[in-house]
């Protein structure tokens, strides 16, 4: 069985960090080896570049400017990480990547759609995931959700406009891609999403056995 990369996707409050521990344990269930990464991160020179992305400052950051360094943490972490564990036979967990480029810089940022797919191929040669866990979930109820966690950082401090663009810019990417997707619909209770994650991540696994 070769080892698969995969994302998790959503917008705020969508419960990402809840749902990457389920799917951690169903890989160690089925005997998996894995590790776990987010974006943008994953290296040293990534995370630098994360936190000059997610700083609050009084300095305006252009769209541009933001998507470049998107795309520079991003190759650093497909050559430096990502790619050097599929290798070794692991699999690996994203938490978040060029979707949510698509979908924060293309839909919240309104970039081109076109400039986007135009740096995926400079960046990281058009590298993608095989399998894109998307919890769709309405922007007010996850903003709501989020503000429980604590201050907020750049993005999340976004007007609701914003993430609505976020949220239809993701499941045009599923629209385009949908063998890829595994859309769950995170407005329902937790044990509703993880029983739905359950079933379609098994019988991905079962087919990658």
């Amino acid at each position: 069985m070769s080892a698969q990369f995969i994302t998790i996707e959503g917008s705020e409050g969508g419960g990402k960090t809840t749902n990457l521990e389920l799917m951690k344990t169903l890989l160690e269930d089925a005997g998996i080896p894995y590790v776990v990464t987010r974006e943008p991160g994953g290296t040293e020179l990534a995370e630098q570049l994360r936190e000059l992305l997610l700083a609050c400052r009084d300095e305006p950051v252009t769209p541009q400017a933001e998507l470049l360094l998107m795309f520079a943490a991003r190759s650093q972490h497909v050559e430096n990480f990502i790619k050097p564990e599929l290798a070794k036979g692991n699999w690996v967990i994203s938490d978040r990547f060029t979707d949510a480029t698509f979908a924060y810089q293309g839909g919240g940022r309104k970039l081109s759609w076109q400039l986007i797919e135009e740096l995926e191929l400079i960046a990281i040669d058009g590298f993608k995931p095989n399998l894109t866990l998307l919890l769709d979930l309405d922007p007010n109820i996850g903003l709501g959700r989020a503000a429980q966690r604590g201050e907020f950082d750049r993005f999340e401090q976004e007007e609701i406009e914003f993430f609505n663009r976020v949220r239809s810019a993701y499941l045009r990417r599923m629209q385009e891609d949908e063998l890829r997707f595994m859309l769950v619909d995170a407005s329902q209770s937790l044990e509703d999403v993880q029983t739905s994650i359950t079933k379609q991540f098994n019988a991905f696994l079962e087919q990658h056995r």
